[in-house]
């Protein structure tokens, strides 16, 4: 009677598999719903985070704050729709175990991934405490150009000549950052130099006159434009000019301004008889050292009309 009784090992593995699939048509519905509300609620993260992006980014003062602000809450919100999911679909001990695997795993991969985690970390910080602001012109370590975006692990600069780069968020953090265009102005400065022989104030004169006369250079009572002796080289007086730019494009008020500004020096300088000599190069003899023999040696083209004549 016991052995009637008993079921068989195939018999066993049937009721067990008609069990589940009873149990998993019982909790369809809910996995349909959870899965549905997954779905619903990436969809109304991306719909908030894109509202975000275009009304609230035109009137931010700080995009680089809101652009990451809004990837955080894209992903904050579609956290939340996953774990509310999985609650729904009565599968909240899984949510409870992610939660403990993640924390566990993060405490691992924090240790294996440390670059990846100091840069996340980094850019946190970074998005709410910087020295820098979108298309602010900066230098970190030997990367210079102007700021384009901050994301949660790299800062993007694009550089003058048209390169992309990618500054890791611990490097800005750690290392220094040389902003050139924080309060709007810069101070351009350059060398010219005039011959021994010439009067010092004249030139002096002359160039603070086109310092003056110059609507891009800024003139206020805080910045000043002035010219100054700066050093008695071996060929040449050189005087240093220096003036102020407005950074709002940087590019063009401290590169092309200043080239404009030592090309009128120079016509400046000329149309008034100053001598721009180049290094010049003194020989000296000493002792009983005999002279120096030199010979003149003519055009080679004024040869061909008198091939006689000695060179």
């Amino acid at each position: 009677m016991l052995l009637i009784q008993e079921l068989t090992a195939a018999e066993k593995i049937s009721v067990a598999v008609e069990n589940y699939y009873d149990e998993f048509l019982k909790i369809l519905p809910r996995i349909a719903l959870g899965i549905f509300i997954v779905v619903a609620g990436i969809l109304i993260a991306q719909l908030i985070t894109n509202f975000f992006r275009k009304r609230i980014l035109k009137k931010a003062q700080d995009p680089l704050m809101a652009r990451f602000l809004a990837q955080a809450l894209k992903i904050v919100l579609s956290l939340i729709a996953i774990m509310i999911a999985l609650d729904v679909a009565g599968l909240s001990g899984i949510a409870t175990g992610i939660l403990t695997a993640a924390g566990g795993a993060a405490i691992i991969l924090g240790f294996a991934f440390q670059d990846i985690g100091k840069n996340f970390l980094a850019g946190i910080i970074l998005a709410f405490n910087r020295p820098f602001h979108i298309d602010d012109t900066i230098m970190v370590d030997t990367h210079f150009g102007k700021v384009k975006a901050l994301n949660f692990r790299y800062t993007h600069v694009k550089t003058t000549d048209g390169r992309d780069i990618y500054i890791p968020n611990s490097d800005v953090l750690t290392k220094p950052v040389e902003n050139y265009t924080a309060d709007g102005f810069f101070r351009v400065d350059f060398i010219v130099g005039i011959g021994y022989e010439d009067d010092i104030e004249e030139a002096k004169n002359l160039i603070q006159k086109i310092l003056d006369s110059n609507e891009e250079i800024v003139h206020n009572d805080t910045h000043d434009n002035f010219v100054i002796e700066s050093e008695l080289a071996a060929s040449t007086v050189n005087l240093k000019v220096l003036f102020w730019v407005h950074t709002i494009d940087y590019r063009k008020a401290s590169r092309v301004l200043r080239g404009q500004v030592i090309k009128e020096v120079k016509q400046t300088l000329e149309a008034h008889g100053f001598n721009l000599p180049a290094d010049i190069t003194e020989l000296k003899l000493y002792g009983n050292e005999e002279d120096i023999p030199l010979r003149v040696r003519k055009d080679p083209r004024d040869l061909l009309s008198s091939p006689d004549e000695p060179i």
